[in-house]
């Protein structure tokens, strides 16, 4: 396993989101709700879509592109046309810094 760094905690204020990159090509989405920060891949599993266009409510994450919700507990698809969950990578925050444990290599996305 290793941790990966991603942004300040700062950067993602209560209620908001920011896409971060992991070896440069792999997107991660940050979730801020109401202080609990959690991550998850940047992209919809069920077409290409970086989902930090896309749209925050008090549990659940929308696509803009085809308007798929995921729970923001699980990463599982709410509504169609998604039906594979999108991965949450386990977040530790160490010195106001948002870092994930991945396995080593080639970072779990689901698609």
């Amino acid at each position: 396993m290793r941790l990966v760094d991603l942004l300040a905690v700062e950067e993602v204020p209560p209620g908001t989101m920011k896409m971060a990159w992991v070896d440069g090509a792999d997107q991660v989405l940050v979730v801020n709700l109401a202080g609990d920060i959690r991550a998850f891949q940047g992209i919809c599993s069920h077409e290409y879509f970086e989902l930090d266009k896309g749209f925050l409510t008090r549990d659940s994450l929308t696509c803009a592109l085809h308007l798929s919700r995921f729970d923001l507990e699980t990463g599982e698809p709410l509504d169609p046309p998604a039906e594979v969950p999108i991965v949450r990578y386990p977040v530790i925050i160490e010195g106001g810094r948002v870092l994930i444990e991945v396995p080593e290599g080639p970072l779990p996305v689901n698609e």
